[in-house]
């Protein structure tokens, strides 16, 4: 069930903001957690037993490794076991058919018959929930937390259905205080629904409108690509993955504000970065965050250089297999690691020299061609699409693709509002509204107060029927990290 279903939209959210505030307080954690499993049985009836068997393993867990003492080798074992558990899930449902395919190709080489791939469905948001349970272990292992007690908060917090299936990566300190006891105030409800309409109009009207020529071009033969098409197409999947994954992070944090909680935020403008480390702090944040601090950090910071420049490359070497079992995944993450890496050998401190906007043009030139391996479906795919941006392949006689058949009136919208989106305006505009009228005086004050907040709303609701009507036309509507 996605934020951007009618189902959603008009019925399972309605019903459950109805009876979580006119239940009493005690029952509301049970109640969210009912709604929680509801929501992700109602698409992934069969594998709600692997979330169901994730929840209990990381409770047990998390209290033998609380209980041992703080030094001694049972407790490391604890945690070793406990995290090799969660990892096996991961491995087995997601990685089991790359892992078995690499292994008959080396088989092969030496004339050994291979294995059958096994052929096993990816559960819905299993790498988000499994980061989120080792993170939990983890800060217990490390003193940072107590171990939660009580099964029905802690299984709340894996399963809080607004991260549950795309994130952000919440962290159990995160919302700690939140799961035993919060009050919602109308200020707070109502940013929570602004901020689930802002994320609701960038999934609907700019991420989905972006997404029909990203795929159509990305699916189009190599040799009927000008290099035209070939930049217009990762243009499109640039603006469509961004919207696509920030829209729904906002839908998920104006949700779990509606009910009281606070979730990190994971998107900082990263299309302004001037670097890709500076990227890096701007994108996926709760991601970038969680390898940071649970796999960079304990590898070692200290030490030679070439020491921190190799566990740079094993964490994005991670990162783009988290997000996917294929090589293209794999070049991805290590594209971004090697340019972070030189970046810290001194490209850094070469750019920062330069104009702003030398740095951000080669930002985004990076974040791009990285963008063709995240998106191609092989390695030959990307490098083949990578030559037609160069124009080093030509279309053949008789081409039948060409820009203006993907220019159109909608596209040419959602590129521009996604262009002007990708930009801190919102944020600017709004200060601007509140510093004008905080500098008015009497009834001046009064009127220019209620003109912003009227034109606020009106855009509000402008963005929300927009969107509702996109959603219930049933327009194309992929969602890319539904698949993570």
């Amino acid at each position: 069930m996605l934020f951007t279903e009618p189902l959603f939209l008009f019925i399972f959210l309605p019903a459950l903001l109805g009876l979580y505030f006119s239940s009493p307080r005690g029952a509301r954690n049970f109640l969210l957690l009912a709604a929680s499993l509801v929501f992700y049985a109602w698409g992934e009836r069969t594998y709600v037993a692997i979330l169901l068997f994730s929840i209990v393993l990381n409770y047990l867990s998390g209290l033998l490794i609380g209980q041992s003492p703080a030094k001694g080798r049972r407790r490391r074992l604890l945690l070793v076991g406990a995290l090799a558990g969660n990892l096996l899930l991961l491995i087995v449902f997601k990685y089991a058919a790359f892992l078995t395919a690499n292994l008959n190709g080396l088989l092969g080489v030496f004339g050994v018959a291979g294995l059958p791939l096994p052929h096993l469905r990816l559960p819905i948001g299993i790498s988000f929930f499994t980061f989120m349970g080792m993170s939990y272990l983890i800060d217990i292992y490390r003193r940072q937390l107590e171990a939660e007690r009580n099964l029905n908060t802690f299984a709340l917090y894996i399963t809080l259905f607004p991260h549950l299936i795309a994130g952000p990566i919440v962290r159990y300190s995160d919302i700690a205080k939140e799961l035993r006891e919060r009050f919602v105030s109308r200020p707070e409800f109502a940013e929570g629904i602004r901020r689930f309409i802002i994320g609701f109009g960038k999934k609907m009207i700019i991420a989905n409108a972006v997404a029909f020529p990203a795929d159509s071009i990305f699916n189009a033969p190599v040799d009927q690509l000008t290099t035209g098409l070939a930049w217009l197409g990762v243009v499109c999947y640039t603006l469509q993955i961004y919207f696509d994954f920030s829209g729904y992070s906002d839908m998920a944090i104006g949700l779990a504000r509606m009910f009281g909680f606070h979730f990190p935020e994971n998107f900082d403008y990263p299309y302004i970065a001037d670097s890709i480390t500076n990227f890096w702090r701007r994108w996926h944040i709760s991601l970038s965050t969680w390898f940071r601090d649970y796999l960079f950090f304990p590898l070692g910071v200290r030490g030679p250089r070439w020491r921190i420049y190799l566990n740079l490359l094993i964490v994005f070497f991670l990162c783009g297999l988290w997000h996917g079992a294929s090589w293209t995944f794999v070049v991805w993450g290590l594209f971004h690691g090697a340019f972070l890496v030189i970046e810290r050998l001194g490209l850094n401190a070469w750019l920062q020299r330069r104009p702003r906007a030398l740095r951000h043009i080669y930002t985004l030139l990076v974040v791009m061609v990285a963008w063709v391996f995240f998106r191609a479906d092989s390695l030959s795919g990307a490098l083949l699409y990578l030559r037609a941006m160069a124009g080093f392949v030509g279309p053949s006689a008789g081409q039948a693709y060409n820009v203006a058949m993907f220019l159109n009136n909608e596209v040419i919208l959602a590129l521009t509002l996604g262009v002007l989106g990708s930009l801190p305006l919102l944020p600017t505009l709004r200060e601007w509204q509140e510093r004008i009228v905080r500098e008015a005086r009497g009834t001046s004050a009064v009127f220019l107060e209620f003109g912003a907040r009227l034109f606020n709303l009106a855009m509000l609701v402008l963005v929300f029927v927009a969107s509702a009507a996109l959603s219930a036309a049933g327009t194309y509507n992929p969602f890319i990290y539904f698949r993570f």
